[in-house]
Parts: C-alpha cells; sequence; structure tokens
C-alpha cells in the first residue's frame, strides 16, 4: 500500500523538491501539496494542491480526514536569518505547527510524522569538529531554540505515546530549483546565481567561515530514505545528526572559478556572521549512517558542475 502524504509547506526550498520526488516514487494523487498561498508554480500545477495555514489545527485536521492521510512531512518553518527579525511569530510557527501534527499522531488519525530539525540546534559551546549525535546544546538563535524544543516534544511524543516521528538535522542546503530562503547557509545558493550573472559575488559571511552544508538532491534523499525505514530501524527519536561536505567560502569560490575563470568574490560581513560563528564546522553522522543506512552522493566538485550546468 502506497502512504497517502500531505506536505506542509511544499512551495519552500525543500518542500518543493520533496513534492516533485515523492509524486514520481508514489504516484501524483497520493501527495497532496500545500502551503500558506497558491503561487504559479510547478508544485501547486503538477497535482493537488490545498492552501493550508500551519498555525492553524482545524484546517489541517480537516486535509488529513478528506485526504485520508497517513504520513505528514512538516516543512513549513521561518529560517535562521528571518527569524532573528521576527522572534516571536517565529517561535509560534516553528513550534505551533509541530503541536499540531504531534496531537494528530497522538489522536490516531495519522501514522507517521517527518518534521526537520537543523544545525541551529547547536551553539557557541558545542564542540565545532566532527559535532558528535550527543552533545552540548545551547543554541544561540530563536530559529535553533525552536528547533531544539521541537526535538525535545519529538521524542517525549514518542516515547510517551508512541508517535512515530523521524527528524534530521539538516546541515546549509543547496539547491537550483528555489532561490535562497533567508537562511544563513544560504550564501552557498546565491554565489552561484551572482557567478552565472554578474561574474562576482559580495559573500555575507568572511572567507574562512566552515560550515556543514548539503547538496539537495542528498537532502531529499535522506528525508525520504529514514521515512521509508522500518520503526526498527529509527533508535534516535530527537533528530539524527546528517553530514555531506564542509567547506568555506573561499573554497566554493575557488571551485566556481574552474568552471568561470572570471569569477570575483568580496567579503562584506554582517549579522549572519555571529549565527555562523555560534554553528559546527563539520558534522558526526555516524549514527544515521549506522541505523537506517544513510549515504551521501555529492562533494563540493560534483555539486558545483551540477549547479552550474542547471543554473545556466
Amino acid at each position: 500500500m502506497n502512504p497517502k502524504i500531505l506536505i506542509i509547506g511544499a512551495c519552500g526550498q525543500i518542500g518543493t523538491e520533496l513534492t516533485q520526488k515523492l509524486r514520481k516514487l508514489y504516484g501524483t494523487d497520493n501527495v497532496i501539496a500545500s502551503d500558506i498561498r497558491k503561487l504559479n508554480t510547478d508544485v501547486v500545477n503538477s497535482g493537488p494542491f490545498e492552501v493550508v495555514n500551519a498555525l492553524d489545527f482545524n484546517q489541517i485536521e480537516h486535509l488529513v480526514e478528506v485526504h485520508k492521510i497517513t504520513d505528514v512531512y512538516l516543512m513549513a518553518a521561518l529560517l535562521s536569518a528571518t527569524a532573528e527579525k521576527n522572534p516571536a511569530f517565529a517561535w509560534d510557527l516553528n513550534m505551533n505547527s509541530l503541536f499540531h501534527v504531534l496531537n494528530l499522531a497522538k489522536a490516531k488519525k495519522i501514522q507517521k510524522i517527518f518534521w526537520p530539525s537543523s544545525i541551529a540546534v547547536f551553539g557557541p559551546t558545542t564542540p565545532k569538529e566532527n559535532t558528535p549525535q550527543y552533545t552540548i546544546m545551547e543554541p544561540s538563535t530563536v530559529y535553533g531554540i525552536s528547533k531544539q524544543s521541537g526535538e525535545r516534544w519529538c521524542e517525549y511524543y514518542h516515547n510517551v505515546y508512541g508517535v512515530d516521528v523521524r527528524s534530521i538535522r539538516y546541515p546549509g542546503l543547496i539547491s537550483w530549483s528555489t532561490p535562497p530562503g533567508g537562511g544563513t547557509t544560504d550564501y552557498a545558493v546565491d554565489i552561484f546565481y551572482k557567478a552565472i550573472a554578474d561574474k562576482k559575488y559580495e559573500c555575507f559571511l568572511s572567507s574562512e567561515t566552515k560550515m556543514p552544508m548539503m547538496y539537495m538532491d542528498d537532502a531529499i534523499d535522506a528525508t525520504i530514505n529514514i521515512m521509508k525505514a522500518s520503526a526498527e530501524e529509527i533508535k534516535i527519536h530527537s533528530s539524527y545528526n546528517l553530514a555531506a561536505m564542509s567547506f568555506t567560502p573561499t573554497e566554493i569560490a575557488a571551485e566556481i572559478k574552474k568552471h568561470i575563470p572570471e569569477f570575483e568574490i568580496t567579503y562584506n560581513p554582517d549579522f549572519r556572521q555571529k549565527i555562523a560563528d555560534s554553528w559546527p564546522a563539520s558534522i558526526d553522522d555516524a549514527e544515521a549512517r549506522k541505523d537506517w543506512g544513510w549515504n551521501h552522493k555529492f562533494d563540493l566538485e560534483t555539486m558545483t558542475k551540477d549547479m552550474l550546468e542547471h543554473l545556466s
């Protein structure tokens, strides 16, 4: 039996590609995309779409009942840099949308939840290199605080109510299909657009700021694979560390220059530098690799080539 899937926040950076991949996998009619507004995009036009406010429990419950939903992917969130500008709304959206789907699962109205966490759960006191699965977590951003709290609630609902909720801590995600969405790691998306259009880029982080990154294809594979895994394979019910590559703005610029020799990068760090400095430089994701067979396909070289081909 194919799952009947609802994606909340389907028009965002991850939701866009996740929707298309899940529709290919399980059939268009089995994947209901939803978002706060109806835009003229592939996600909206290529299959069932509903307008839903992630903060409205009754709307979500109605969709779940009408479409006989089994699995919910909750992708709606306010990202790191955007959340700093509107902390109260970020907390409201990131937390209450999660409670809504957890409570639907607790009431046995859905079977399985995917909820994304982030490397933002770590903070300045976390070991920066090879950040372990279990470590000090003292996030210093609204986004990180909401994600860390969400992890604890996911674990609680699993332990106390038996809710099947699965989660991964995404590193910075790089995609050609949607423009940057207000995250601190989004320089690594924007740099490709500017390299092709202007042959130059002003980076809002300093040259040697090293952060964990992942190509969107790998992130989508990880998301689908953790949901496909058997319940017995999922040993961590807060959120799994996930990794692929780590690099600095200097390193990605050098890789782009191999394809666009005239490309130049300059640096003008802003408020996002402080956010980046509080995050890990590299991640240890041995648990995800061991428990449910996670494995990445793209490194900096192959990702850069693929990004430039698609965007050109």
